[in-house]
């Protein structure tokens, strides 16, 4: 009579090796997303980066981009490939927070200035000239006559004259500084 002897043999542990498989599959969709999202225009403006750079304690320089992954987390691509996972809710609460508190650029100040001024001229019937960016100052024209200037300084007041040389009068918007020259808005018939 022949006997066979079984010996207990281990029985291989495949819940590592599949968790490991996941871990690799989950780093290869972020690389993807990553890569995605670096090849893409650049959707960040400097003022983005100071917002982000506030909120996650890090230089500006060193954020390349940000993108929202399913819906619940906020990923913060770092330029040096490096990347950080956020909550929504929590992000976007924490950005308007420092949105609040930020300062302007000089930029920024002379986008909202420009629109401010676009909007006062088609509600008095006006063009304007070139703008001086850098002092924020036009001429002002009612059907190609000059009518005066008008302007920002850094006191953050409008300011108009109607001569070159002359006194500047400032007040605290647009209207009121165009009305200054002597500028009614038109009454429709």
């Amino acid at each position: 009579m022949t006997y066979v002897t079984h010996t207990q043999q281990e029985i291989a542990d495949y819940s590592f090796d599949q968790q490991a498989t996941s871990q690799a599959e989950f780093y290869n969709h972020l690389e993807a997303q990553a890569k995605e999202a670096t090849q893409t225009k650049d959707p960040l403006t400097s003022r983005d980066r100071r917002i982000i750079a506030e909120i996650i304690e890090v230089e500006a320089e060193l954020i390349c981009t940000i993108w929202i992954d399913a819906g619940i987390t906020v990923w913060v691509q770092f330029v040096d490939g490096g990347r950080l996972p956020f909550d929504r809710n929590w992000f976007a609460t924490r950005v308007q927070e420092v949105k609040a508190t930020l300062p302007e650029t000089p930029r920024e100040r002379n986008d909202r200035l420009s629109e401010e001024l676009e909007t006062a001229c088609k509600k008095f019937g006006l063009t304007h000239g070139e703008i001086d960016w850098l002092s924020f100052s036009t001429t002002l024209y009612f059907n190609n006559r000059r009518v005066g200037f008008v302007g920002y300084n850094r006191a953050d007041q409008w300011y108009s004259r109607q001569r070159p040389l002359g006194k500047s009068h400032t007040t605290n918007n647009i209207d009121a500084a165009l009305g200054l020259l002597g500028i009614r808005q038109p009454v429709a018939a």
